[in-house]
């Protein structure tokens, strides 16, 4: 079993309101009150966050603290694929969701060739751009980021050309872009979307697996469902976010997907150990990037421990302040 590494990316800048930063420490206090020696036990290695300009004004009105997002988006890609060059497995505590893009970004970086599918448990499809956010916040567009998604034809907004060439950089970050298609992304869960993301969901026929979905059909044949959905990629990269219930359900059962071929009523946990990242996007997100697809048998899931600390929120969205409300 390849060893793991934390990476911790206290950064909230991509967000709304603050708090963000807070879930990576919350966690590993909750795991000490658990009495976990996870983080005793694993290296962790934090990467300098940008908070400061959190004093600042935030500059680009269509992409707030723009230039920040894209210091942090490259540094996370760089320690993500230098994780995996080097053969341990990352595990990313992070703030806000616009750091996802890094992940991503770092998994292409370190695997150029192969084909990355995602799968995005949210309540929020992530999918604006500075031509569409109505907020301005980076943390709802990490996934336009690695699409390389403008939506020109949904365009409301006029951002200045400072905002498009920060823009152009943050979608070419490791120079690859765009770095996911549409086919290889499936939603879970995402509710709450607006005119703008909604076209691009039914333009490219993005499969999303709703709460009336889950709670007809169970959380396991979904996350199963997910993953066969992707068949054609070599590798999945799993985004959680907390604003979708329930989220501990996901985790363990994407964790535990295993092929079609095998019998839904005994599942096994895939041949690969699961990196992820712990995303407190106010309230608390988490992302398991890099799951290769087969076979999927006889491996234990190294970070099962991991969910039974885990800090759950009842907040139910992005901008909504981050509260510690129970620890399973």
């Amino acid at each position: 079993m390849k060893e793991l590494k934390i990476i911790e990316v206290k950064s909230e800048i991509g967000a709304g309101t603050r708090g963000a930063s807070l879930g990576v420490d919350a966690i590993k206090i909750a795991a000490l009150d658990f009495g976990s020696r996870y983080f005793k036990k694993h290296n962790t290695l934090e990467i300098p966050n940008e908070n400061h300009l959190l004093l600042e004004a935030t500059g680009n009105a269509y992409a707030k603290r723009i230039s920040g997002v894209l210091t942090m988006v490259e540094r996370v890609t760089e320690e993500v694929a230098k994780t995996l060059e080097n053969n341990s497995f990352p595990i990313i505590l992070a703030g806000d969701h616009s750091t996802a893009a890094g992940t991503i970004s770092g998994i292409r970086k370190a695997y150029p060739k192969s084909k990355l599918g995602v799968i995005w448990v949210d309540a929020h499809a992530d999918l604006h751009s500075p031509y569409t956010t109505p907020s301005g916040n980076l943390h709802g567009m990490s996934m336009a980021i690695v699409l390389d998604e403008d939506n020109l034809d949904s365009k409301v907004n006029k951002p200045d050309q400072e905002t498009l060439n920060y823009w152009f950089q943050l979608k070419n970050v490791a120079n690859i872009a765009p770095k996911i298609t549409y086919k290889d992304v499936v939603y879970i869960g995402v509710r709450d979307v607006e005119i703008q993301e909604e076209f691009l969901l039914k333009r490219h026929r993005v499969k999303n697996f709703t709460i009336a979905d889950i709670r007809k059909r169970s959380v396991e044949r979904i996350a199963i469902d997910a993953i066969q959905t992707l068949d054609h990629c070599d590798l999945i990269y799993v985004s959680f976010d907390v604003d979708v219930s329930p989220f501990l359900e996901f985790a363990s059962a994407i964790a535990n997907a295993k092929s079609s071929e095998q019998d839904i009523s005994n599942p096994t946990v895939p041949s690969y150990p699961l990196p992820f990242c712990l995303a407190p996007t106010t309230p608390i997100g988490i992302s398991l990037p890099f799951l290769p697809l087969a076979p999927y048998t006889n491996i234990v899931s190294p970070f099962g421990n991991l969910f039974n600390f885990i800090p759950f929120c009842n907040s139910s969205y992005d901008d909504t302040p981050n509260t510690l409300c129970k620890v399973f």
